[in-house]
């Protein structure tokens, strides 16, 4: 038994803030602000200027991406596509790998205002096929011995550009399959075991995972269930399968479906491929893509739905969340449900008639703070396409909470580095003053509201009797610090069931084993 003492911040329906909080074998048993005489004899931990909060939810992730990502190469930083191509070439004289990955590729962050080319990859690896993913996750450039093996698939498709190896839409969808698909399994359960490392040291104690890339007969979903089961440490992984088809979720037992790629029903604005209602303002013009019909929106909405499975679909323009309000609010219509937290990614950019539905209807929304002032696809880039007006009125999150929705946060990952406290600052201390919002409430969606995105409220996500010991232990109180200082708040400790967290690193075959032999429902 333990008793923590100092600055408590429950995160309950009231925002309470308590002196004392107690745990035993993994459930918290009291919080307040007196300790009560049978809890006196407990172990005293004091936290003197720190505070004591809830674990942190990630609730929109790739995570057998962003496990791959990790273990790869970021070129986030670079300020050059020089930079990027000399990064590439260490990276090759290091690694043993046949194809070699990189992420994070931006024009909007190089001095070039390009993206890198397929000549520049052919001058670093003219032998060894090369992936550059682009910051948004959804285009990627290739160099040509990559493109000359993958060519036959892929000419035919949209977004396929190969005098500069930049790939789009349904042509990098292919690429990406290609990519994830030759990745070996034992090398993806070692990434994802570094991968809950890197998280657990940010206080993230549960992560939403969108699965299902290009792996045969989906494996990777499969694979994540199985490393889900496996976890020993109390580290919580809810797997979303992104396919359109209500089948891949039942024969597999997931209560949910939904993510991007199959379920995305457009792209993003770094690619000029969001689907809008007015056109983009720049040169290129266009209103995006919106990739099915309403009625085949419709019809997945409305099996999922009969079907009791919880729904999420990716919508980053304002056409492609009209799209996504009217098929989740027909599939309610046709089945109605109470409690079914049906959920839109994104909502970069929602209209009112949107939100409406949102709000009568109860739809969900995992957003993402860490786009705001986003040093890949800065504010003055999205003027520049969508125009002041609109741009004024992207990740409106204070709108969100007027129209009484529940929005909890996600990195998006690799697309944005889990990390809970810059989730909050940006939400804070947003530019646009009037979408910012109050630490709490900042707080609020990168805890408990991430918990019951996906029904596990119930369990976690607050400070309160009864519920599993899952905390973090900040530097200091985000109640109290300047604003301003927000992002200088560090993770000191997560703590999962009462227990200092544990690495996940542990042999594979040693894994797997306890995957296939666990009985436990966390996935």
């Amino acid at each position: 038994m333990k008793c923590y003492e100092g600055t408590i911040l429950t995160v309950n329906e009231r925002n309470d803030v308590c002196r004392y909080l107690v745990e035993d074998q993994g459930r918290i048993l009291y919080t307040g602000d007196t300790l009560p005489e049978k809890y006196a004899g407990a172990e005293r931990v004091q936290l003197g200027q720190r505070a004591l909060i809830p674990a942190f939810a990630d609730t929109h992730q790739h995570f057998a991406s962003f496990s791959t990502f990790l273990a790869g190469l970021n070129v986030m930083d670079a300020s050059s596509n020089e930079e990027i191509s000399a990064m590439l070439r260490d990276f090759a004289a290091r690694s043993k790998g046949k194809k070699l990955i990189a992420f994070g590729a931006s024009p909007y962050s190089v001095r070039e205002h390009r993206l890198i080319s397929r000549e520049e990859l052919d001058a670093v690896c003219p032998d060894r096929e090369v992936m550059v993913v682009k910051y948004d996750g959804h285009a990627c450039i290739v160099n040509t011995p990559l493109l000359n093996r993958m060519r036959s698939k892929v000419e035919h498709l949209r977004g396929y550009h190969p005098d500069t190896g930049e790939m789009n839409q349904e042509a990098f969808f292919k690429f990406s399959d290609d990519i994830t698909s030759s990745l070996s399994l034992v090398d993806l359960m070692r990434n994802m075991q570094s991968a809950v490392d890197y998280m657990a040291a940010r206080g993230i104690g549960m992560v939403n995972t969108v699965s299902g890339v290009g792996f045969t007969m989906n494996l990777d979903i499969t694979f994540e269930k199985l490393f889900a089961k496996s976890l020993q440490n109390g580290f919580q992984l809810r797997v979303f399968p992104q396919p359109m088809d209500v089948r891949v979720a039942l024969k597999r037992k997931l209560p949910r479906i939904g993510g991007c790629f199959e379920c995305a029903l457009d792209g993003c604005f770094g690619s000029h491929d969001a689907a809008l209602n007015a056109p983009y303002t720049d040169e290129q013009g266009g209103d995006g893509v919106l990739y099915y019909s309403d009625e085949k929106v419709i019809e997945f909405c409305k099996a999922a739905n009969r079907a009791g499975l919880q729904i999420e679909m990716h919508a980053i323009g304002d056409r492609a969340f009209d799209q996504a309000t009217r098929a989740l609010k027909a599939a309610l219509d046709d089945y109605p449900r109470q409690d079914h937290r049906h959920g839109i990614i994104h909502c970069c950019l929602p209209t009112r008639e949107g939100l409406e539905i949102c709000r009568d209807y109860q739809i969900q929304m995992p957003v993402q703070s860490a786009f705001i002032n986003w040093k890949q696809e800065p504010d003055e880039y999205l003027e520049s396409i969508l125009g002041p007006e609109r741009t004024q009125r992207l990740n409106p999150l204070r709108t969100f909470l007027e129209h009484g929705i529940l929005v909890s946060f996600g990195s998006d990952a690799p697309c944005t580095a889990p990390d809970p406290i810059v989730w909050i600052d940006k939400a804070v201390n947003n530019a646009n003053a009037d979408e910012a919002i109050s630490v709490r409430d900042a707080l609020r969606m990168c805890t408990i509201n991430g918990y019951r995105a996906t029904f596990d409220d119930r369990e976690r996500g607050s400070l309160e009797p009864g519920k599993v010991a899952d905390m973090v232990l900040l530097s200091g109180d985000p109640y109290t610090v300047p604003k301003e200082s927000l992002s200088t708040l560090r993770v000191e400790k997560l703590i999962l069931g009462g227990q200092d967290y544990q690495s996940c690193q542990r042999p594979v075959a040693a894994a797997v084993l306890s995957g296939l032999l666990s009985r436990s429902k966390a996935y």
